[in-house]
């Protein structure tokens, strides 16, 4: 390997790393954020519902499209809701191309007869996908308030009581909650979606509203004002994350939103790694398009501090962190040549060595997260040290995939809104097989994933003969990764 060509992998390799170090800095900032939050939902204003006059209308906003094992599920859930029927309208937009529409038409109508009052709204086709669902809704709700649910999100029934009672202070245009899992130990996936998600639930989106940065809505589990998002621009279906999109515009004209991370919300995770997949696309994709498309408002903006800024630049490049994760996971068998032919650059692996700080940082950050939720005993201790490992091997093992979401979503690629597949999978001894909603095909990617499996295999061969074995960790837990990933999409179909 040349030198020039190898101080143009050193490079890169450092501007990754730069980059992947920085977004660990901001979230250690989240962390101190979050243990140093006062938790002052108890001195909020807030409506009283004991008084009639204070109760407001309530629109449940329940976007749908091809639901058939869940639909039921759902409406009978959100029947359940406890909140005065005359205040209380129930919207269930309906996409639905397959027999589920019939079914769902059935059940609303023996809802209707209870006295509820819920409508089955249908388009002609699917313009905007959930945003213009969500758009057509808001055209005839009667709410003054819209909560919105997907399909596989299991409210308690004092739902509504828990969160619509904030509206009182007129600056707040969201409240958003928490979301739970009830299949969280179905399966090694479940389980790492899980660990993710409750690291964004507690020290992203508390470590964020504490101290007014930008959060987001997470497109169901939460509740907006409507003159909020008519403010803000209303709902658009230019990006794959209209929720992200919708939230910055609203922020960025001052509209507060507030985050309970008291008040769980059930929903069901994806169980098939295909429906992993297609929801990590989509919400990695997104999270570009959203970064090109608002990431000049925010930084320009001259109503928010620069610590606000800079969390919003950082939030918005989330999903680009796995490009970053993936060139420096590529480029490191070849550092590791590198290193190994040129001595007098050996300083140079002194300094980016020092950047296992981040992955030390994302450790004690993610600890904190987890044992909010699980527990602090020593034995919660060893399961997530176990978990940490395997969630950070699976993560890598998405980073093709979703580097791939990401660089379309920068060069502004346009796709469909794909779906994720709902199973209604409420334990270990439910099924998943025969759901007619799986995709048959293989990903193109897998492909490649196995060509990298083996890459790294390479790269853990490469330390015997190198006597270098300072990336074998880093490369064990990539050929771990992608090993997963790829025999998970080989074998699991329907």
């Amino acid at each position: 390997m040349g030198l020039t060509i190898s101080y143009l992998v050193i490079a890169i390799y450092s501007i990754a790393l730069i980059l992947i170090f920085l977004y660990s800095l901001s979230q250690l900032n989240l962390l101190v954020n979050y243990l140093s939050n006062k938790r002052r939902n108890q001195e909020a204003p807030k409506f009283n519902l004991l008084d009639p006059k204070e109760i407001p209308f309530v629109t449940i906003q329940l976007p749908i499209y091809n639901e058939k094992y869940v639909v039921e599920r759902l409406l009978d859930n959100i029947a359940k809701i406890e909140y005065p029927k005359s205040k209380l309208e129930i919207q269930v937009l309906d996409d639905s191309t397959d027999d589920s529409v019939a079914e769902t038409a059935t059940r609303i109508e023996a809802l209707q007869n209870t006295g509820l009052d819920i409508q089955h709204i249908r388009r002609e086709n699917r313009e905007g996908f959930k945003a213009g669902a969500l758009k057509e809704g808001l055209k005839i709700a009667k709410g003054d308030f819209i909560a919105i649910f997907d399909a596989d999100f299991l409210p308690d029934s004092d739902w509504l009581k828990k969160t619509v009672i904030y509206f009182k202070d007129e600056e707040i245009g969201v409240v958003q909650t928490r979301w739970g899992h009830i299949n969280r130990d179905y399966s090694t996936l479940t389980r790492i979606q899980a660990f993710a998600l409750d690291a964004h639930f507690t020290l992203e989106q508390v470590g964020r509203n504490s101290k007014g940065h930008f959060i987001n809505f997470n497109g169901t589990a939460g509740i907006w004002r409507k003159t909020c998002i008519l403010d803000a621009g209303n709902w658009e279906g230019d990006t794959l994350t209209e929720d992200l999109d919708l939230s910055y515009r609203a922020q960025l004209k001052n509209w507060k939103f507030k985050y309970l991370e008291d008040v769980e919300t059930p929903a069901e995770l994806p169980v098939v790694i295909s429906a992993a997949r297609s929801q990590q696309f989509r919400w990695n994709k997104g999270g570009a398009e959203n970064f090109r498309k608002t990431v000049l408002s925010v930084i320009t903006s001259k109503n928010i501090p620069f610590k606000t800024k800079f969390h919003g630049v950082m939030h918005l490049l989330n999903s680009s962190m796995f490009l970053c994760v993936f060139m420096v996971a590529v480029l490191s068998i070849p550092m590791l040549y590198i290193k190994n032919s040129y001595g007098h650059l050996g300083w140079i692996f002194e300094v980016t060595s020092f950047f296992i700080v981040s992955t030390i940082i994302l450790f004690i950050c993610y600890w904190f997260t987890y044992r909010s939720i699980q527990g602090s005993s020593f034995d919660h201790f060893v399961d997530y040290i176990k978990l940490f490992f395997t969630f950070f091997s699976v993560a890598l093992g998405f980073s093709l995939h979703n580097t791939v979401a990401v660089l379309e979503g920068h060069m502004g690629k346009r796709s469909e809104f794909v779906r994720t597949p709902k199973f209604n999978i409420n334990s270990i001894t439910d099924s998943w097989k025969g759901n007619k909603y799986l995709t048959k095909k293989l990903s193109p990617n897998m492909i490649l994933e196995f060509g990298l499996m083996l890459y790294f295999l390479f790269g853990m061969y490469s330390a015997i003969p190198l006597n270098d074995f300072g990336l074998f960790p880093f490369h064990l837990m990539l050929f771990l990764g992608f090993g997963f990933v790829f025999f998970k999409s080989l074998t699991a179909k329907a």
